[in-house]
């Protein structure tokens, strides 16, 4: 956004990308209407170099799941090598997740039409400096990436994650619950209280590593955020219930009135706790 060139090359810097491409990838973009051109290591003539087996699987597996939301025919859309006209990235900008750093992968499945593209062959190389930024966060992120694209136009992702989440609060609550009343014969009352407080604790801890690690909470704003999020959701049961009841009583079915007061509850809770809990700065 910085730049007030026409054409925008993105590469990384540790030298593993083959810079004596570049002339290569300009003269390409300057002479004909392509919007992209990629660096690819799996068209004709690129390689993927010295990676192991398991790299190798892993970088196939994400381009496979890729497919998801890039139909065409790219073979790298994974590849963080690549250059792009100005015009073409102001058109798609505002319709970018902006989740992790598959930007090139963000870009296609963002441009409300199909790119034009192109594609020069490289060998990958041994990185000569830093250290690789894979990690499960990264994993996460590209995960969160592809549910936006698919479903970001129904519903926010995060909303999606955090259901998620709260869907696995249901099996720790049954679970703390089963071991405070049978296991250490809790009364009843008291088992429910302590499972429900373990299963909003996980839940927000979840959410917390998950759906929100981007703005995570640390030291004293954790303990705080969990405080306000044991206050979302103990408003969330309320409204669950309420609806619930109001639904049933006007002679619907009971699976749809919980499912009414299941909805309600977590649409509050996502919505409340995203201003409340890790809405502050």
């Amino acid at each position: 956004m910085a730049s007030s060139a026409p054409v925008v090359a993105v590469m990384d810097a540790d030298l593993q990308h083959d810079e004596t491409i570049l002339p290569t990838m300009l003269d390409r973009i300057q002479h004909s209407q392509t919007d992209i051109v990629v660096g690819s290591r799996y068209c004709a003539g690129g390689s993927i170099g010295g990676w192991d087996s398991q790299r190798a699987a892993m970088s196939r597996f994400a381009t496979m799941l890729s497919r998801t939301v890039v139909t065409q025919q790219l073979t790298d859309p994974m590849s963080g090598f690549f250059m792009i006209r100005r015009e073409t990235f102001q058109r798609i900008v505002r319709r970018l997740s902006g989740e992790g750093y598959k930007i090139l992968l963000d870009l296609f499945a963002s441009s409300p039409e199909p790119l034009s593209f192109s594609e020069v062959p490289y060998t990958f190389r041994e990185r000569t400096a830093g250290e690789s930024k894979l990690d499960s966060a990264v994993v996460w992120e590209y995960l969160l990436l592809l549910v936006d694209k698919q479903f970001g136009h129904i519903v926010p992702a995060r909303f999606i994650l955090f259901s998620l989440v709260g869907l696995s609060g249901v099996g720790v609550h049954f679970l703390a619950l089963a071991a405070a009343f049978k296991a250490f014969g809790l009364d009843f009352p008291i088992a429910q209280t302590l499972a429900t407080l373990i299963a909003m604790t996980t839940n927000f801890a979840l959410n917390n590593i998950l759906t929100y690690r981007d703005r995570r909470l640390r030291g004293m704003r954790f303990l705080t955020g969990l405080f306000t999020f044991y206050l979302v959701c103990s408003i969330g049961v309320i409204a669950n219930v309420g609806v619930a009841n109001f639904v049933f009583e006007r002679d619907y079915t009971w699976w749809l009135a919980g499912g009414a007061g299941a909805l309600t509850g977590t649409v509050w809770n996502y919505a409340a706790s995203s201003i409340l809990t890790w809405g502050q700065k």
